[in-house]
């Protein structure tokens, strides 16, 4: 593994512009046998049984664990990682809910003899990465050993027809990381070829591992087609909208030419939607909306005020989208706020599954709720287009070495990040592998916006 990180390091630290090193150099390297991944273990999986989600400690279930090299398969390429970053997905996996996530790779393993290699009685996870192609399989032709790579994480068959004009709906559709196998937070993953996009060429290797899951699936979820197809003067609600998600998709709104209310939970993630140019912001915690009487009961109440809320900070208008993806707490009060022929698009719902509203406001003023889950390849590659030309940023404000993925994932469970949290893997120190310093010198403040907040 030393060897192949002194290669990268020697590559990326020459003169921006052509390698030090070519195709045959990386493809010589040797590959090893094992390697180190942060893994949940199958016979694990019950050890919080009993406990409250929030009781629930990622530091106790992640281990970091020297597992072995994958076979390479038709279609597939083998990526050093430098960087990595956590999601919620890595959260779920991590607390076994809503179960756990070995059922998803035993379903997988029955598909084929090659999708067997993913059914193990371990789990690497991670669903971001940032680094450079070792191997390529048979049948890869835009891909070489050498290249710097990010990856998005939707990883799919596309056998059956129903995947041909949008990826997202082959049936065989996988999350990467979280329903496969060999994920990013480990010093190598397994991907498919059509899951690599260029490496930013301006950012970091940390910086280029952050936007992946999140920046696609915010752009899905408002820009695209097969989302909420947001224009120029909308107004958008965005919950959570200094976090993960909700910090690309306040950019988004913004470099659209739409108007973001931004929902946060304190001062400190009001003055970052600040920062970032937004004007329209409630704190929901100083305003203390609580939308649950109780377990069983919502407050109409709480909505309405919620709704007038907006409306003073938008000059009397409505939200035409409301960007959802906490779920059970904010739902109800998501469709009521929403205008008239309006959608609700949601992509998660990380406070519960189980969604409840007055469907009088959603059908007779022709709302519309929208499912959006992920990207499609087009979709993930405009996303990192628009940051490969500084339109979009990072948010990273936190690095941990792969060592303490744990506490990384604990502080995305808790909420007490912003953004998104980074995880060194073979680099060995943050600020590594830019290669176009003059654009990176023209953003560096909007680079740094998360950093400087933390």
């Amino acid at each position: 593994m030393n060897e192949i990180l002194d290669a990268i390091l020697a590559s990326t630290q020459s003169d921006h512009g052509s390698p030090a090193l070519g195709p045959a150099d990386f493809a010589a390297l040797p590959v090893p046998e094992s390697y180190r991944a942060v893994t949940v273990h199958k016979d694990e999986a019950e050890m919080f049984a009993g406990l409250t989600t929030k009781e629930k400690d990622p530091r106790k279930s992640l281990h970091v664990d020297e597992v072995p090299v994958p076979e390479l398969g038709p279609g597939e390429a083998l990526v050093a990682v430098m960087a990595s970053s956590v999601n919620y997905n890595s959260v779920w996996t991590s607390i076994f809910e809503p179960l756990p996530t070995f059922a998803f790779l035993e379903r997988y393993g029955k598909l084929s003899p090659l999708a067997k290699r993913h059914d193990l009685p371990y789990h690497i996870i991670g669903s971001d990465l940032a680094g450079v192609v070792l191997r390529t399989g048979p049948g890869v032709n835009l891909w070489k050993p050498g290249d710097e790579v990010v990856a998005h994480c939707l990883s799919v068959e596309l056998e059956s027809a129903d995947g041909h004009s949008d990826t997202m709906l082959d049936p065989e559709q996988r999350i990467w990381g979280f329903e496969t196998n060999f994920g990013g937070l480990a010093e190598l993953a397994l991907v498919k070829s059509n899951q690599l996009m260029p490496k930013p060429d301006h950012l970091t290797w940390e910086e280029a591992a952050a936007p992946g899951l999140v920046n696609s699936t915010a752009y899905r979820q408002l820009v695209s087609s097969n989302g909420a197809q947001m224009k120029q003067g909308d107004n958008v609600l965005i919950w959570g909208a200094s976090g993960g998600l909700g910090s690309y998709a306040t950019q988004f709104a913004l470099a659209g030419g739409a108007t973001p209310i931004c929902v946060v939970s304190s001062p400190r993630k009001a003055e970052i939607c600040r920062a970032m140019g937004a004007e329209a912001i409630i704190d929901r915690s100083a305003e203390d909306y609580r939308f649950w009487k109780d377990e069983h009961t919502q407050d109409p109440r709480e909505w309405k005020r919620f709704g007038k809320r907006i409306r003073e900070l938008t000059g009397g208008e409505d939200v035409d989208i409301v960007f959802e993806h906490p779920g059970r707490e904010t739902f109800g009060a998501s469709v009521y706020v929403t205008r008239k022929g309006g959608t609700i698009v949601t992509c998660a719902s990380t406070s519960g599954y189980t969604h409840e509203y007055d469907n009088r406001y959603l059908w007779m003023s022709l709302k519309r709720i929208v499912g959006s889950h992920f990207a499609n390849y087009r979709e993930a590659w405009e996303a990192n287009r628009l940051i490969a030309k500084g339109r979009i940023h990072p948010t990273l404000s936190k690095v941990y070495p792969l060592e303490e993925t744990g506490q990384a994932t604990y502080d995305v469970h808790r909420n007490v990040h912003q953004g998104k949290v980074g995880v060194l893997c073979l680099a060995p120190q943050e600020g590594l592998g830019v290669r176009d310093p003059e654009l990176r010198a023209k953003h560096l403040d909007a680079i740094n916006l998360f950093r400087d907040a933390a």
